[in-house]
Formats: C-alpha cells, structure tokens, sequence
C-alpha cells in the first residue's frame, strides 16, 4: 500500500534552516506530483508547494523565496529546503500525493529561540 514517511523537522533558531524528506512507496513515485503541507495549531492545512511528475514546480506559500521543492525519483524522495526559518513556521508538515489522497503521518517544525 502507499506509504508516506516524512523526517527532517526538529527545533531550529529563527534564521534557521531545514530539509524536510518524504520517503514513498507502494506506488510509482515517479508517476505521480507530490505536495507539502503544513497544518499549525488552531490553523487549518494548507498547501505549501508542488511539484509534477515532470519537474514543474509550483510555490503557494505566500513567502515563496524561503521554500523550495525537489524531488529524487530515484530515491522515491521529495524534500522541502526551508530557508530563514520564522516562528510562525512553527507547524506539523505533511507530504501528500494528491491524486491518491495519501498523506504521511507528519514531522513537527517548531522554530523558536
């Protein structure tokens, strides 16, 4: 079955960076576009950026400088770099793959001095 392993989150200084991962499996990583989200508390989930199965990426965050997406098709990886790290970052991060409606269980972000 479609498996989402998400890592990389942790507690990091404002001004800091991170590198989240996805790892997938049980479908063909390839094939697919794949998502980040984030969801903070008492938010709701919102999108972060996407990227096709071809390379095209699209940023819907509203400070896209800071964010970027890649993929390694193979490793059956998506990363999300995460640049100049703020507080309110501060959030559980999801990898999805929208057509199959699969989610990871999540990495906790926490930016904080």
């Amino acid at each position: 079955q479609v498996q989402l392993v998400e890592s990389g989150g942790g507690l990091v200084q404002p001004g800091g960076s991170l590198r989240l991962s996805c790892a997938a499996s049980g479908f063909t990583f390839s094939s697919y576009t794949m998502s980040w989200y984030r969801q903070a508390p008492g938010k709701e989930r919102e999108l972060i950026a996407s990227v096709s199965s071809g390379g095209g990426v699209r940023i819907t965050n509203t400070d896209p400088s800071r964010f970027t997406i890649s993929r390694d098709n193979a490793k059956n990886t998506v990363y999300l770099q995460m640049n100049s790290l703020k507080p309110e970052d501060t959030a559980m991060y999801y990898c999805k793959v929208p057509s199959l409606d699969a989610w990871g269980q999540g990495t906790q972000v926490t930016v904080s001095a």
